[in-house]
């Protein structure tokens, strides 16, 4: 649809076929709709001059009292907190996998593939604690 919109040679075929009433009629929702959209970009970009504006008069209001805005964050206290990725669990299970490569299991989540073939085949789990 929005490509028979965007090419001229595809708009002109589709024209062929409706009335001159009709290309009217969506001629003139068309317009609307571009029309509502020009507005919307309008405001959305005064609202972002105007925070701009705020922005850069708090800017130089402390730039005019010699404070750094990371001096001021600090002093708030609300300086922007990292996630803090959590420690990675120790190994509690090592096994040889059918490669013949030695790996490790920390007990948590699904059962390595190779681990639970062994444990198919009669193996104990506690066998392999490391």
């Amino acid at each position: 649809m929005i490509e028979t919109l965007l090419n001229l040679r595809s708009l002109r075929a589709q024209a062929r076929e409706m009335s001159i009433e009709d290309l009217q009629e969506g001629l003139q929702k068309f317009t609307q709709v571009v029309e509502e959209r020009r507005v919307e970009e309008e405001a959305a970009k005064a609202e972002n001059k105007e925070q701009e504006a705020k922005l850069q008069k708090y800017r130089d209001m402390l730039a005019a009292e010699g404070i750094t805005p990371e001096e001021l964050i600090a002093l708030m206290g609300d300086a922007p907190k990292t996630k803090k990725k959590r420690a990675s669990r120790p190994a509690k299970y090592k096994f040889v996998d059918e490669n013949g490569d030695e790996k490790t299991w920390t007990g948590q989540g699904r059962t390595p593939k190779a681990l639970q073939q062994l444990l198919d085949n009669g193996d104990a789990l506690a066998s392999f604690e490391i």
